[in-house]
């Protein structure tokens, strides 16, 4: 067994392989970029050094930095993670070239699997089932677009090179289909360094289902289950189940031996995931199964596989690498419970699920054991940052990893909702509320699933929150309330003290207090009622009349500009357990219930704003790289037009025009960064007859 590895990789995935190598006493390296210095990971690690600026092209995807960190510490073997370098066949050459073991399987199988076109090939030849389609090595863009043609709309275009649902794009018409080939080709050589696609039927009614495999250098090979990864936006993963819901035993037996087919088939050694579509019925029954790639390397969502099967994977990984053999046999593969993970992103839901950046000002999460086998409460949490952290727009926003485990499916899901509901994130957006929402729909519930599931249940799952408006607005002005104590117990001369105002009184009666905040429904505004021996009285939005009002509260605080209060409310009849986290003076973000909603308090003079978007001016909703100018001064745009194209966590946003005008400034160029807000062009209104000159 190795006494040091360097880990090539950041966050949680560095964390989480830190994490088993501290159990086997093998000392750690990691990798950092100077955006990274404070990193979750480099704490995580004994030794830690430093490669190159935030941009992963100039330090985590840089081999040689992190061959010669090897040699500069004394590693013995590279431990790529699940990303950057984890499936380079020419960095694993390099590393056995330096005399560095590189923990995963050899270059010639990576190189195989890699590219898809060649991997169907393998899969072909092997008699494994293929979605008819085109996987040729000709890439001109009319013959793509013909055999396109040929296979029959809609069609999926994916990298050939691609992964984690990156360069992939589904056109429904001919006429889409060279500006999708466009993206979809940038994409790919910006993730890849590979523009190569190939082109797919889209299967109807299809599960994504794939299958852990394992194989050692003494010609092992086992399946460990089944994972369901369907629930998907963007055609990237957000939850993952294993084992798969609904799936005939018989078909199960078929793709495991399938997957150890095609593993075998190119000599396959350590862990992967060989991933197949599964074409349903309509009432979301499996009927057959179709080969889709081998993902050369442990897959994000492997947790739920260790979960029901009790083996820790990375573990796996090292003592294969190291040329021990597999521990058990197939016949002692074992299943036990369920378990399902959710991914929990910081990104917009509401606005296409864009990338959120900033500051983890609050990151609350329910109790857990993090990285291993789970506790009494069923909840494992992998994450690879801290309370404090700041989510940059250089690398993948994911915040954490939920996964519950439980005796039944219904168990799981049930734990997995209610550790969502208990977890508080501020500073940010988040997919946590989405989350939340989706373990709740009926056919997830049921475990009727496909990869249209999201997108059928749009409206509900992106719909306003919840939380009635007028508990929303009291649990704000609870707050407010609860910091007012707090100042007046630390000085009843202060400005927060009714004492000091009691010019305002008049038998005791303090002048009603108006309150506004902005929110999701509108700017709301609520009357706070004061009399000295008389309880507190409210008038909320939708409300005839004050209600009495009662708020008790425990408040933490957190840092300089945030708190949380854990409030019990009463409004009325109603009673209710409330979070809020106040950010700074003005901010309040309320959760209950899995719910959450983002409330700003205005001053007298605010609240009238346009919102700042009348004026022809486009911001970016994100930090980002300009990737692509599709408009240059001058141009006449109509509304909804595509303007450019923006990357921003590996991943492209099309910008489009608001109204139809006449682009009359661009203030960036194609390969600029620009922060998230900032003013990138503007549109003028189209002069109209009569209009004024």
């Amino acid at each position: 067994m190795f006494s040091k590895i360097l880990i090539a990789n950041r966050g949680e995935i560095a964390c989480r392989v830190a994490a088993t190598c501290r159990c086997l006493g093998i000392r750690t390296v990691a990798v950092y970029s100077e955006a990274d210095a404070q990193a979750a990971h480099v704490a995580a690690c004994d030794e830690a050094v430093c490669i190159g600026p935030a941009e992963a092209a100039q330090s985590y995807l840089r081999d040689e930095r992190i061959l010669q960190a090897a040699r500069d510490t004394g590693a013995q073997a590279i431990h790529p993670g699940y990303g950057f370098l984890s499936e380079n066949a020419g960095f694993a050459r390099q590393c056995a070239e330096a005399g560095v073991v590189f923990i995963g399987p050899p270059p010639e199988a990576m190189q195989a699997m890699g590219l898809k076109a060649e991997s169907k090939r393998l899969m072909q030849t092997a008699s494994v089932p293929l979605v008819p389609g085109y996987h040729g090595a000709e890439q001109d863009a009319a013959l793509l677009r013909a055999e396109a043609a040929r296979i029959g709309f809609p069609v999926l275009i994916k990298a050939s090179a691609g992964g984690g649902g990156k360069g992939m794009r589904e056109v429904q018409r001919v006429e889409d289909f060279d500006a999708a080939l466009a993206s979809c080709r940038r994409e790919a050589q910006s993730s890849f360094g590979n523009d190569a696609v190939l082109i797919e039927r889209l299967v109807r009614n299809p599960r994504h289902i794939e299958i852990q495999i394992f194989a050692d250098q003494h010609d092992h090979v086992l399946w460990l289950f089944e994972r369901d990864c369907s629930m998907q936006r963007r055609h990237q993963k957000v939850i993952e189940e294993a084992p798969a819901p609904g799936l005939p035993d018989a078909l199960r037996r078929e793709m495991g031996e399938a997957a150890v087919a095609a593993a075998r088939a190119v000599g396959y050694v350590g862990a992967g995931t060989v991933e197949f579509i599964v074409e349903c019925s309509e009432g979301g029954v499996p009927q057959r199964f179709y080969f889709m790639e081998m993902n050369t390397r442990l897959q994000v969502e492997h947790p739920v596989t260790e979960l029901i099967t009790g083996l820790d994977l990375v573990e796996w990984q090292l003592r294969v690498a190291a040329g021990e053999p597999l521990p058990i046999t197939q016949a002692e593969v074992r299943c036990s419970g369920h378990a399902i993970e959710a991914r929990l992103y910081a990104e917009h839901p509401e606005a296409g699920f864009l990338p959120s950046a900033g500051q983890l000002r609050r990151l609350a999460l329910p109790p857990h054991v993090a990285f291993g086998a789970v506790g009494a409460e069923g909840i494992r949490v992998d994450s690879g940052v801290f309370e404090g952290d700041t989510i940059t727009p250089f690398y993948d926003p994911m915040i954490a990893k939920l996964i519950a485990w439980g005796e039944t499916r219904e168990q799981a899901r049930r734990r997995l909702r209610q550790a969502l509901a208990a977890t508080r994130i501020a500073g940010l957006q988040t997919n946590a509320q989405f989350l939340h929402r989706l373990l709740g729909v009926a056919e997830f519930a049921g475990g009727v699933l496909d990869t249209g599931l999201i997108a059928r249940e749009h409206e509900a799952l992106l719909a306003p929150p919840s939380i009635p408006q007028s508990l929303a607005c009291a649990a704000a002005i609870g707050a407010m309330l609860e910091d007012e104590r707090a100042q007046q117990s630390a000085d009843p001369w202060s400005p927060w003290s009714p004492w000091s105002i009691c010019d305002g009184f008049t038998n005791g009666v303090l002048p009603p207090r108006v309150f506004r905040f902005d929110s999701p429904w509108g700017v709301l505004a609520c009357t706070l009622l004061t009399a000295t021996g008389q309880p507190l009285r409210i008038q909320t939005p939708g409300s005839p009349q004050p209600q009495p009002f009662a708020c008790s509260a425990h408040s933490t605080r957190v840092n300089d500009v945030t708190t949380e209060f854990a409030l019990v409310l009463t409004l009325g009849e109603e009673r209710a357990q409330m979070s809020v986290v106040r950010l700074g003076e003005t901010s309040f973000q309320v959760f209950s219930g899995g719910e959450q909603v983002t409330l700003q308090a205005l001053g007298a003079d605010l609240g009238s704003s346009d919102g700042g978007s009348a004026d022809g001016r486009l911001t970016a909703p994100m930090p980002g790289r300009i990737i692509a100018l599709h408009v240059q001064a001058g141009d006449t745009v109509q509304a909804g037009a595509p303007l450019l194209v923006l990357e921003a966590m590996k991943m492209e946003h099309t910008l489009s025009a608001p109204s139809a005008g006449q682009v009359s400034e661009v203030l960036y160029a194609v390969g600029d960064q620009v922060s998230e807000g900032v003013e990138l062009l503007r549109i003028e209104a189209l002069k109209t007859e009569g209009s004024p000159a």
